[in-house]
């Protein structure tokens, strides 16, 4: 038997490569194999974090018996789902079509010439909860092949063709009102506990992202309520900071404990937006509480998940028992402060966690930690500390290393605007280094895969805002390459774009125009294109926004919540007509300092979609941007345009504030 998976690059894959099962890797060879043996195709999707793709494999691909009856009667093919995005979407669409849910490990059956029959998620080694075993499963699938084979030809056929029709947008008449959508979406906001609808809870960062873009009271108010819930809730990690994936509960208390790199690199950017956005009267409490969260989360990433090359790591997975505490482990560790702790993250005798192995220890509950403080005092950081030291003796959970572009690209730019409007030059550090890394694996990208649109886009907007704190147009020009290339490559019919190259293996081209756990694809161009339009001065990158934003109608109309960046640049719109909508800042700045106060008041302030360049007055790259801008008297001076009106030059931060924002207390800024 071959071990095709051995010398993969996937970190996931070579975990398999002990198993008896003979995996293929996706490929045309795998497919000829099936053909020549007339025998369906199982894939199997899964990643490094995933807790149950880590059952499965204990349970059945590592089981002797159970691989004979795979290999008998089947090619087995192996997917990670961060390496392949494109076949972990179309398998997906398959998979909720049949079963009217989705997740993971995937498992699909296929035609030989690649068309789902039969799907499913996990499936256990003995029938458990309802499930049949996998055995079974097998049994079921290969009598159906040879008994009636052609029904479930025909069957695929029909879902295939479903799924392809789905795919197609259809038109929406009449104009698109994004006040309105904003008030769809506060009407699904849970007044009990925040966030939007029931339980699992999802942090939904795109759509809070829209609820911030205006000063308006209901929609800022909804939103960092919500952030408030979050960031005192069992989903964040109080003691070493970072967001678990969701909430199984609707209260926020006990996550689902991977933590994956999107969630954290969309949440620090809306973190920050919603730190600029603090309500008024509770601007104190909420910064600092949102504060805390944007340095716990950044603490996180620089210790635990940033790679020697620069890039960052896409997951940490879902150790439960890392996480948990009671009164007695609580006594070990912090002595006189235990009582204080018990208190402040609300750890109780009972615990909180659900019945099951990680509900009790030595007599009393476990509990995650939830943040019932306030989060200034020196004493709940000294209490951290500690407790994190004693953690860290339990053994960190496992680490996913592999490098998603995207992921990377989300955080650069988040990592750059909290930087500035935080005062860490160090973060910004960090930001630069991690796209050098990206940067290097796009010019040496023979053994690395970058496919997804969704990495070209995030990659682009994050080198585009890099360049602007940097003040170094070498960024904005490998921004450009990259956007680019992505249009020549992605682009759809009907305006948008699809989610990856096509693959003539897969029985559909990926196409997702909802936000799912990060912004769609089209979304994440349509960002990436505005900034890039302003930076350079090129409409044609705006135009080409443009036509993106028609095939998102839809969803937007639709679903307006699993459209929040495309929502946000209506809203953008919405706010330019009245005149204070995306504008270009550009800073002259002897020193290019972007922490000087003029930058931190412009990245703090700036409404959503602006573009910010802070550089020296002879800085080479920027096309017509620092044409005739000078730093008056010395002075760091900026020149702020909405769309085609430009304003004076400007050498008081104050007066850059109130042109920003209007008349504000100092304090607020």
């Amino acid at each position: 038997m071959a071990n095709r998976l051995k010398e993969a690059s996937s970190a996931y894959l070579r975990a398999h490569a002990g198993n008896p099962v003979d995996w293929w890797r996706w490929g045309a060879e795998a497919f000829e194999e099936a053909k020549r043996r007339d025998v369906p195709v199982f894939v199997s999707v899964g990643y490094s974090s995933c807790h149950w793709c880590h059952v499965m494999n204990k349970e059945s691909f590592s089981d002797e018996a159970t691989a004979a009856l795979l290999n008998d009667n089947f090619v087995a093919i192996k997917v990670d789902r961060q390496e392949r995005p494109d076949v972990d979407a179309v398998m997906m669409r398959a998979t909720q079509a049949m079963t009217g849910q989705g997740g993971w490990p995937n498992t699909v059956f296929l035609t030989p010439d690649g068309r789902p029959f039969f799907a499913g998620t996990y499936y256990p080694d003995k029938p458990r909860d309802g499930l049949p075993s996998f055995r079974q499963v097998l049994l079921a699938i290969y009598d159906a092949w040879n008994s009636r084979k052609q029904e479930a030809v025909e069957s695929a056929a029909t879902l295939t063709e479903h799924l392809k029709e789905m795919n197609e947008t259809r038109p929406v008449e009449g104009d698109v009102d994004p006040v309105q959508l904003v008030g769809n979406i506060l009407s699904t906001f849970d007044e009990k506990h925040a966030g939007f609808g029931g339980a699992p809870k999802f942090f939904n960062a795109p759509a809070l992202d829209a609820l911030l873009v205006r000063t308006d009271k209901l929609a800022n108010e909804v939103a960092l309520i919500t952030l408030e819930f979050i960031t005192r809730g069992g989903v964040y990690d109080q003691v070493g900071g970072g967001f678990h994936r969701y909430a199984v509960d609707a209260g926020w208390e006990v996550p689902h404990f991977e933590k994956m790199l999107y969630d954290n690199a969309l949440m620090l950017g809306t973190l920050t937006r919603g730190w600029v956005r603090a309500l008024p009267g509770q601007e104190t409490e909420q910064r600092e509480l949102l504060e805390r969260a944007i340095r716990g989360t950044v603490g996180w990433l620089l210790r635990e998940m940033q790679l020697p090359s620069g890039a960052f790591a896409a997951s940490q997975d879902a150790e439960v028992s890392y996480y948990l505490w009671n009164a007695k482990m609580l006594d070990e560790v912090l002595s006189g402060n235990s009582r204080f702790a018990q208190g402040v993250f609300h750890v109780t005798f009972e615990g909180n966690m659900p019945a099951g192995s990680d509900a009790e220890k030595d007599g009393s509950g476990l509990s995650t930690l939830q943040f019932h403080g306030n989060p200034a005092p020196e004493r709940i950081r000294r209490v951290c500390a500690q407790l994190l030291a004693a953690r860290q003796h339990r053994g960190l959970p496992e680490r996913d290393e592999a490098v998603v572009v995207a992921w990377n690209g989300y955080l650069i730019e988040s990592l750059v605007r909290a930087s500035i409007v935080l005062n860490e030059p160090d973060w910004l550090a960090a930001a630069k280094t991690a796209a050098e890394d990206i940067w290097s694996r796009w010019v040496n990208s023979s053994d690395t895969k970058i496919g997804s649109t969704s990495d070209y886009a995030a990659s682009a907007l994050g080198f585009a805002r890099l360049s602007g704190a940097l003040g170094d147009a070498t960024w904005l020009l490998r921004a450009q390459q990259i956007l680019d290339a992505a249009l020549e490559l992605f682009g759809h019919p009907d305006g948008g774009f699809w989610d990856a190259v096509e693959d003539p293996l897969l029985f559909d081209r990926p196409r997702q125009l909802s936000d799912d756990a990060y912004p769609s694809a089209t979304a994440t161009m349509i960002a990436a294109l505005r900034l890039v339009a302003q930076l350079t001065d090129k409409p044609e990158y705006d135009e080409r926004a443009d036509l993106a934003c028609e095939s998102l109608r839809e969803i937007l109309s639709d679903a307006p919540r699993f459209a929040g960046w495309a929502l946000a640049d209506e809203l953008s719109k919405l706010e330019a007509a009245d005149g204070r909508g995306p504008a270009q800042i550009v800073i002259v700045d002897e020193s290019a300092d972007a922490f000087s106060e003029m930058s931190q008041a412009a990245f703090r302030l700036a409404p959503f979609g602006s573009a910010i360049v802070v550089a020296q007055p002879e800085t080479e790259g920027f096309g017509e941007l620092l044409e005739g801008r000078n730093a008056i008297d010395g002075k760091p001076t900026a020149y702020v345009c909405h769309g085609n009106r430009c304003e004076q030059p400007i050498t008081d931060w104050a007066d850059l504030r109130e042109l920003l924002w209007g008349p504000a207390p100092a304090e607020n800024v």
